[in-house]
């Protein structure tokens, strides 16, 4: 065109000369960002650096249909996206890349997550929502590959759930009538994940309002595409998903990188499907260059050919943009120059002051710190000690925290024959910076609100003369009929949920009832199973999702520990996905249905409550405290519980069960026996034979092993008994060996023992089949009668005769 006043359209978006030379302004300032942003980690200024240069024109045609209450579950290669849709300034860009621990300067991630995961706030300092409609949302992104992918699914459900459910209408924070759409954008390299492929599904089977984005630069680090993709092409071989008239499926669409019109038409036609109609699409975005290579890790002349080079330089997407604007007459040669060199002078300055900032933020410590360390070089006895000690510090380059508690930690063990003031002066002084640091690092694994479920009064279970008995699974299938009564926000998914109830009846006759919306099958795909409940449980809802058997958790554990276990934390805080993921386990016979992988889940879940109920009543307690908490939660029933007889309690979906708090199930005095869920039962039975020889065992239920015992109750047993045994089903060092460090180590039982504490757990193995497998896998009654016998035995050998 050669009129500057002129536009052109592309489906429904008119570009004209402002808007074109705004993009193009983004597109330098972001290529710009990332040239220095490398230079600075070369420079020590930074650990490490992944940048977006190469993504800008395409990040920026998707920016064009990107809307308020939209959802972003991206890439960490998106800055040019954010930058468009104004949630990333390039000084908060550095000051992320520095770990600038203040979220007045990193407000995504307080300096927790390396450069490039973004994310925006959601809720406010009393840990209410904000008003999501009014939001450009992402979700703070996670590094491992693919990651992303399975929340993505529960973003855009939670779309089709505000669409189609009329009760949930009222909740005008989250949703306006399902017209949302979530944007999920992905390396081409990481669509091998099978993460990617499980949500490709998911999508497609649901018909939610999704976007997947490829970014294909033909590369996964240094491995070319032809090692990664079937036929080299992520849309051709997802051909089988497009969607056709009489099936549903996705849609899908493939631009140049380079192409700026095609970038938006491709944008413009996806939204449109995926807003208005609810159909998923995937935009295979190709021909993208990566100037830089992957990373800081290292140069991509080592592994790409000059051809592939020079394709580099040759479709640069800025470099195309940049003559697309000269051919089509929206600006000068010097204009653009002028736009360049605006770009170049702001990331510059933007560097310059983040890196400022960040200096600033650590300089009180370090003044204060080398002033006491000054101070001591008069008054200590170890004068030529201390001064090195100062100088080593002070020859630091960009010092950071830790050298400054390093040196302080130094100069005290040198003065541990000393008895100075000056001593004193810096222990206080670390007993002063400890609590900024434990915020700065420590805080926020789980929710610091007054809306945390830890803050939730308990509520016991009220019986009459005429409470009736029934099996477990009718218990908990009437509390799930009350709660899916009170709470629309409540939806429950999983294998087998819907028609039949789940496998042991647990949602018998709810689908019926309330309604498929409701209550809702899925397919074999534990990964997005909880994804979707993650996503839902970010716009919120409150979904409980289903694991089959607590066995199969493990398909889905990437995601729990990656994603949902670390959101707080990584967040500082501001976002949060309060889902609860119900499952069965303990006592299960068989190497696949073993029901007992809790050390895995100890080690793995931090974040997120791990809740075992012995019963399905204190089941119902714990759902209730979740439910008016805020933080996510594991509950595992007792698979073997289903048909044992229990009274049904006159406040069913009032019982609240506090978190963290052991119950004595048995009052004893010689001996304590710490354990939880279905070996409750089994302790139990052998407390029983034990009394019948003597022996007075004093029964503890945990009921939660994360949060454990947080007022220190199982030590005041011990007190009392001088024993302990922990008994658990786990594999040996597992959850007996933990519950054992929290009582022995933090609560300092030790100090109360008069023999050998004993942890009892399963064999190394998973168990064998049928029950004798079980019995010889598993600790037993026996194995419980032999081993508090043996204890006692030791103590009162006159009393307690040696039985074998």
């Amino acid at each position: 065109m050669t009129d500057l006043l002129a536009s052109i359209s592309s489906t429904d978006v008119l570009l004209t000369k402002e808007e074109v030379l705004n993009d193009y302004r983004v597109a330098c300032e972001s290529r710009e960002v990332s040239y220095i942003g490398r230079q600075d980690v070369f420079r020590g200024r930074a650990k490490f650096g992944v940048f977006g240069d190469g993504k800008e024109l395409a990040q920026i045609a998707m920016s064009k249909v990107f809307r308020k209450g939209d959802f972003r579950s991206g890439y960490y290669r998106d800055q040019t996206f954010l930058a468009a849709v104004g949630g990333l300034t390039w000084q908060q860009f550095f000051a992320q890349l520095y770990a600038h621990t203040d979220i007045a300067h990193d407000p995504f991630t307080g300096g927790r997550s390396m450069n490039a995961h973004y994310g925006n706030r959601w809720v406010d300092d009393k840990g209410e929502w904000l008003d999501q409609t009014q939001m450009y949302n992402t979700v703070c992104d996670v590094s491992s590959t693919a990651g992303q992918m399975p929340r993505a699914i529960g973003l855009a459900y939670a779309s089709k759930l505000f669409r189609e459910n009329p009760d949930l209408q009222q909740l005008t924070k989250f949703s306006n009538q399902g017209n949302e759409v979530c944007f999920a954008t992905i390396g081409d390299a990481s669509t091998s994940q099978g993460m990617f492929f499980e949500a490709i599904n998911a999508a497609g089977v649901l018909q939610i309002p999704i976007i997947f984005s490829v970014w294909d630069d033909g590369y996964g680090i240094s491995v070319p595409i032809k090692y990664q993709t079937t036929k080299s092409s992520i849309s051709e071989a997802l051909s089988g998903f497009q969607r056709k008239e009489d099936s549903n499926g996705l849609e899908i669409i493939v631009a140049r990188a380079w192409n700026y019109v095609e970038l938006i038409d491709a944008y413009q036609r996806a939204a449109l499907y995926a807003r208005d109609q609810h159909v998923p699409v995937l935009v295979h975005v190709v021909e993208v260059t990566q100037p830089q290579g992957h990373s800081t890790s290292g140069s991509h002349e080592r592994y790409k050919s000059k051809e592939r080079l020079q394709f580099e330089h040759e479709f640069d997407c800025n470099v195309h943009f940049k003559k697309w604007i000269l051919e089509n007459g929206y600006a000068s040669q010097d204009e653009l120059s002028e736009i360049e060199s605006q770009a170049k002078d702001l990331a510059k300055k933007s560097r310059n002051a983040a890196w400022a900032a960040f200096r600033d933020s650590l300089k009180p410590e370090y003044d204060s710190a080398t002033a006491l360390l000054k101070k001591l070089t008069i008054e200590s006895k170890n004068t030529k000690a201390i001064a090195a000690i100062r100088e080593s510090l002070e020859k630091t380059e960009n010092p950071v925290r830790r050298d400054v508690i390093s040196a302080i930690k130094k100069a005290i063990r040198t003065l541990r024959f000393e008895d100075i003031a000056a001593k004193k002066d810096l222990v206080k002084w670390l007993d002063d910076v400890a609590p900024e640091n434990y915020k700065r690092f420590n805080s926020h694994l789980l929710s610091e609100f007054p809306t945390s479920p830890m803050n939730v009064k308990p509520v016991s279970a009220n019986y009459v003369d005429d409470s009736p008995t029934v099996d477990g699974r009718e218990i908990i299938n009437t509390y799930f009929d009350k709660l899916l009564e009170r709470d629309p926000r409540v939806f429950a998914i999983g294998e087998d949920v819907g028609k039949i109830g789940d496998v042991n009846q647990g949602f018998a006759g709810l689908q019926e009832k309330h309604g498929e919306i409701r209550v809702t099958d899925t397919g074999i795909r534990e990964t997005t199973i909880i994804g979707q409940g993650i996503g839902a449980a970010m716009r919120g809802l409150r979904p409980i999702v289903e694991i089959q058997y607590f066995d199969y958790i493990y398909y889905a554990l990437a995601t729990l520990t990656d994603d949902l276990a670390s959101l707080r934390y990584r967040t500082v805080g501001q976002q949060l996905a309060p889902l609860i993921i119900r499952t069965r386990g303990h006592r299960l016979e068989g190497i696949w249905h073993s029901g007992s992988p809790m050390s895995a889940m100890l080690g793995a879940l931090r974040g997120i409550h791990v809740l075992v109920p012995r019963n399905f009543v204190q089941a119902a307690g714990f759902y209730n405290t979740i439910m008016k908490g805020d933080d996510p939660a594991l509950v595992i029933e007792c698979l073997n519980g289903y048909r044992i007889k229990e009274k049904l309690p006159t406040n069913l979906d009032e019982i609240c069960v506090p978190l963290g708090v052991p119950e004595t199930i048995k009052e004893g005095s010689d001996i304590t026996i710490v354990t939880y869920g279905s070996m409750c039962r089994i302790v139990m039975e052998a407390a029983a034979q034990l009394e019948e020889v003597g022996i007075k065992a004093e029964v503890i239920d945990v009921q939660s092993l994360l949060p454990f015992d947080v007022n220190h109750l199982i030590v005041e047993s011990i007190k009392k008994t001088n024993r302990v045994i922990f008994a658990d089903e786990d594999v040996p060092g597992g959850a007996s060996a933990f519950m054992m460090q929290e009582v022995l180590d933090n609560q300092q039982a030790y100090r109360w023992l008069d023999s050998a504490p004993k942890a009892i757990s399963a064999q190394a193995h998973r168990p064998a089949y049928a029950s004798d497998g079980d019995y010889f896998s598993k600790p037993n009654t026996e194995t419980i009668f032999d081993a508090v016998y043996e204890i006692m035995h030791e103590a009162k050998p006159t009393l307690y005769p040696k039985l074998y």
